[in-house]
């Protein structure tokens, strides 16, 4: 290697060290729970059980810690489902990771543009691909709307889809809710998202890439708790799971205020 290729590569390992959340290294995305700490992150599962979460009333015990993380299998019996922080959060960064426990079915899957709208066919209708799936999500301050979407869609996860789909947003916000690339890793494999809320601004970083970039969110409250998702459930019809179902797993769940 020559004297001005080991520069290059030596200037590039500093330009990633620099932008990797705190916790990972440059070459792989491992949890490191003492910097995390040392950071002034606090966890918010202890490992153990659902201390600091609220439990759906009625939930029939489908929210349930199994071997160190939080395990859903989507079939809650609440009226809310979803599982959320006692504590509110006004400007945070949030660690967190997850992984499908597996997919549910085939579920018809629409190519998501740059711009947000869907791509279309030669008669100018949406193209519509069937696709193994499974759904769930991260929701912040409270808001259903402010959605960081975990699925198995080809434009990846970390999507805002509430945002992104309405029709009263600027371009640039619908925009900039489509994620910038597709980060997943296989369903069964764990992911890890580090998510940054500052006033109406949010960033996401997945696996060590930055996939929502300073995303604005017009009316996102000023606090609220963080939300894990229920999505799907037990079809009436079929007696079967739906095809965008939350079979999902959560662990190494951090934060650190912002404000």
């Amino acid at each position: 290697m020559s004297a001005r290729s080991i520069i290059r590569a030596t200037a590039l390992a500093v330009i990633l060290a620099a932008s990797a959340p705190a916790g990972w290294t440059a070459d792989e995305l491992a949890f490191d729970k003492e910097k995390f700490l040392a950071d002034g992150y606090v966890p918010l599962f202890n490992g153990k059980d659902l201390s600091g979460w609220k439990v759906p009333e009625g939930d029939g015990g489908h929210w349930k810690v199994v071997d160190g993380v939080i395990d859903y299998d989507a079939q809650s019996e609440a009226k809310d489902k979803n599982l959320w922080t006692v504590e509110s959060f006004g400007d945070f960064a949030l660690h967190i990771e997850w992984r499908f426990k597996e997919t549910t079915g085939l579920y018809p899957m629409k190519i998501i543009l740059p711009d947000g709208s869907y791509k279309k066919d030669a008669d100018g209708k949406d193209i519509v691909e069937p696709r193994p799936n499974a759904d769930s999500g991260i929701f912040l301050r409270g808001s259903s709307r402010a959605q960081i979407n975990i699925w198995c869609w080809p434009a990846g996860s970390g999507e805002i889809w509430s945002y992104r789909l309405d029709p009263q947003m600027p371009p640039e916000v619908r925009a900039a809710c489509v994620p910038k690339v597709r980060a997943d890793n296989p369903v069964g494999q764990w992911n890890a998202f580090d998510i940054t809320v500052k006033g109406d601004r949010v960033q996401v970083v997945l696996n060590g890439k930055l996939v929502i970039d300073n995303a604005r969110l017009p009316d996102l409250p000023t606090s609220g708790p963080i939300g894990l998702q229920h999505h799907g459930g037990i079809d009436k019809k079929t007696g079967k799971l739906g095809s965008a179902s939350s079979l999902i797993q959560f662990r190494n769940i951090y934060l650190k205020r912002l404000d």
